[in-house]
């Protein structure tokens, strides 16, 4: 038996308490009347949406600057959680981060972010690493995807959030469960720190070899058929119900040659009352919002988008090779990451139409191309080699968060 399995026959073994979060936490919301985010200077510090979003545990250290009418904010600390808020793509809704480290006095929290505080009551009862992790894990989330509203934006009001329920088992049960997946998680993070700089080598070779002097600039709007698709009425069960035509929103986007999973599929009537379009395989697609914002993906099957997803279509092959195109934008990301400065933007298609590439011969199109296939299985490839090892650790590591944290309820007679 475990060490977990014997604390909960010793300390729970009836059971685990659940409340709701309006019982156990107060929200509070981010900066207002902000201006000048993300500048060298300002009259104040602040987590940002990404900063909360990527991480499990949230980074304190290099925060950006911003400036607020008054310093008479909510003042951010240690034991906070951090989630974000609407989202054009639903997967993005209240996401969770902690703030566990020690954090300096009189930082805010972006207008992006909603925050939960512990009551005072648990301050010495529940440990908030452990409700973060609960928080991201798929028994809760199960529960609040069913109370996210919208269709081409997606939220959760604040009233219903806290409706939902976590399971509050002894402190004890708790740091033991936090420990087991910080141990998961330094692990995946050593497996990540290597591949990261396998990517950076890779990286430099792609700018190397698509910097090429003898390159032909030109505009992506010159030399490629740019759109965006669109979304049938959700309301409509006719334009959703058994589809067969594969749908795509910006998730999919993720800077790899390939596109690892359909996000829905619409019906033909859905196809012809919307304006989403049939896109051909060898399209280049770039999302333009949110976390994914300048993330390439290509496609190797039909499929449409929504409208938060621009796509890519060379105007005369003899000219550009559609794979080229595809490597030619993944080297534009740097640009989308200065537009946006980690907030939450959106790019529009005319931003995507004036972005330059190099355009080399033909020849030496197709020979980058085949260069950068090779590496971009080798960093990209989940079949193989470290990305191989780190998906399958992310695998238990997702079964055993999961498996950790679905508690039996307690029942309480009344």
């Amino acid at each position: 038996m475990s060490k977990i399995e014997e604390l909960i026959k010793k300390l729970c073994p009836n059971g685990v308490e659940y409340k709701d979060l309006n019982s156990v936490f107060k929200l509070f919301s981010g900066m207002r009347d902000v201006s000048n985010k993300w500048k060298e200077t300002g009259n104040c510090q602040f987590i940002d949406y990404m900063n909360a979003y990527k991480n499990q545990k949230i980074d304190v250290t290099k925060l950006p600057y911003a400036t607020v009418k008054s310093l008479n904010q909510n003042i951010l600390k240690r034991g906070d959680l951090l989630l974000t808020s609407a989202s054009e793509v639903r997967e993005e809704c209240a996401i969770c981060s902690v703030i566990e480290n020690d954090i300096e006095d009189n930082i805010f929290m972006d207008d992006h972010l909603f925050g939960l505080r512990l009551k005072d009551m648990y301050i010495d009862k529940i440990n908030t690493t452990f409700i973060s992790y609960y928080l991201n894990s798929e028994p809760f989330r199960c529960n609040l995807k069913k109370a996210i509203r919208g269709v081409t934006r997606f939220y959760i009001s604040n009233d219903n959030y806290l409706k939902l329920k976590v399971p509050v088992p002894p402190l004890e049960v708790q740091e033991e469960i936090v420990r087991i997946l910080d141990k998961f998680g330094e692990l995946e993070t050593e497996l990540e720190a290597e591949l990261e700089a396998r990517k950076s080598q890779y990286e430099f070779w792609r700018g190397k070899l698509l910097n090429n002097n003898a390159s032909k600039i030109v505009k992506l709007g010159e030399v490629c058929l740019v759109s965006s698709g669109g979304t049938p009425s959700k309301k409509k069960t006719e334009y959703w119900e058994n589809g067969d035509i594969k749908w795509l929103g910006s998730s999919v986007c993720c800077n790899k040659k390939t596109v690892e999973e359909v996000t829905d599929k619409i019906t033909e009537v859905g196809l012809k009352n919307s304006s989403a379009k049939i896109l051909t395989p060898k399209t280049t697609l770039i999302a333009m919002v949110g976390a994914t914002i300048g993330k390439v993906a290509f496609l190797e099957f039909e499929a449409c988008t929504n409208q938060n997803v621009a796509s890519l279509i060379p105007k005369d092959t003899s000219f550009l090779n559609s794979d080229y195109l595809f490597y030619a934008c993944r080297n534009l990301y740097s640009q989308f990451v200065e537009y946006s400065k980690g907030k939450f933007s959106i790019a529009s298609l005319g931003y995507i139409k004036n972005l330059e590439i190099k355009v080399p011969s033909l020849q030496e199109q197709e020979r980058i191309v085949n260069i950068l296939d090779k590496f971009d299985k080798l960093v990209n490839d989940i079949s193989e080699g470290l990305p191989a090892e780190i998906e399958a650790r992310r695998k238990q590591y997702e079964y055993y968060r999961n498996k950790l944290l679905s508690f039996e309820e307690l029942v309480v007679n009344e």
